[in-house]
């Protein structure tokens, strides 16, 4: 019998070589098959249109699933096409992602769109490298998009995909040496599925604080068990009190719009931020995180507070900031949709 070629790369550092992965064509079977059979019913899985993969990747940066799934297909149902986003306006992406968080996504994405449609006649690009060409698409993006849309054998690598290869390796592979690590180990013939089923695993089997090494389809092929020390260290989080403003007058909510020359959320509406009196009535308190801080709000009345009176109707078609949008809900004012 023939044993199965094992995977090399000459001039590569042989300790990077997986070396318990012994049948790497068996690995990615059994992954695949336990992918097909257990992977979660995401809308963005049912499609092969680069624009619906594409969107998933950009809103998926930085952000959960279940906040994603929130606004996906709202987002798609407003910009069904690239062609649609390329043609509205800023403000209407924004006010459309509000709530998502990291704005500068939403920009790059409607940068890109209107690259696609006048440098590409609204195709995309169809290989990893030309998708990094487009603003905000970098090396994780490009790979995701050409692989799963387009079948390109190139290997994506987020924080799931470097915590199982470092379990499975027992070794801390990093920077340049990840990617090499994960092209070895991809499946030429489904490089899309198998990187999804990578990121799969690590997202609800391959767990950072409590692996379920009991339910891993590939625990044969891995070198550890159990907790491990944590590849990234968490940011450390800083802690800020802030009174908002709540002013409403006659089906009018008082707003302020941010400096176009903000480096946060330029451009951005939200609710005038006082300073706390005793005086002033207190309407309630909400939490909210952006990056590293922690903040705790205090919401009070807003009557003699400065800014424009924008009509209830108009609310959700501005780019209101994320906490802006969560006060006017817990408000009452404006209802998630």
């Amino acid at each position: 019998m023939t044993r199965p070629a094992k995977l090399r790369l000459s001039g590569q550092p042989r300790a990077a070589v997986p070396t318990r992965i012994h049948n790497v064509e068996t690995f990615r079977a059994v992954l695949l098959k336990w992918y097909y059979a257990n992977r979660r019913d995401l809308p963005w899985r049912r499609t092969k249109d680069p624009y619906k993969i594409w969107l998933s990747e950009i809103m998926l940066q930085q952000t959960r699933v279940a906040a994603v799934l929130e606004r996906y297909e709202r987002f798609l149902m407003r910009f069904p096409t690239v062609q649609k986003l390329a043609a509205a306006k800023e403000a209407s992406v924004l006010a459309v992602w509000s709530g998502l968080g990291y704005y500068r996504r939403a920009r790059n994405l409607h940068a890109a769109a209107k690259v696609v449609v006048k440098e590409h006649a609204g195709e995309f690009p169809r290989t990893s490298a030309a998708l990094r060409s487009l603003p905000g698409i970098g090396r994780y993006t490009s790979a995701a998009i050409a692989s799963i849309a387009f079948g390109e054998p190139v290997a994506v690598v987020d924080g799931n995909v470097e915590r199982v290869l470092a379990r499975i390796t027992k070794q801390s592979v990093a920077g340049e040496q990840v990617w090499i690590t994960a092209g070895r180990i991809l499946s030429p013939e489904h490089p899309g599925d198998f990187n999804q089923a990578m990121m799969e695993l690590g997202a609800t089997v391959c767990l950072p604080g409590d692996p379920k090494c009991s339910e891993c389809p590939v625990s044969g092929s891995c070198r550890t068990r159990g907790p491990q020390p944590s590849l990234v260290k968490a940011p450390r989080q800083n802690k800020r009190e802030i009174t908002c403003a709540l002013a409403r007058r006659d089906g009018s909510v008082l707003l302020v719009q941010r400096s176009a020359n903000e480096q946060l959320m330029p451009g951005m509406w939200e609710l005038p931020q006082v300073t706390a009196r005793a005086s002033e009535q207190q309407l309630f308190s909400v939490r909210h995180s952006i990056t590293v801080t922690d903040y705790r709000v205090q919401v009070v009345d807003g009557n003699g507070a400065q800014g424009i009176w924008v009509r209830r109707k108009r609310l959700n078609k501005l780019p209101l900031t994320g906490l802006t949008k969560k006060i006017l809900l817990r408000a009452g004012i404006i209802e998630n949709g």
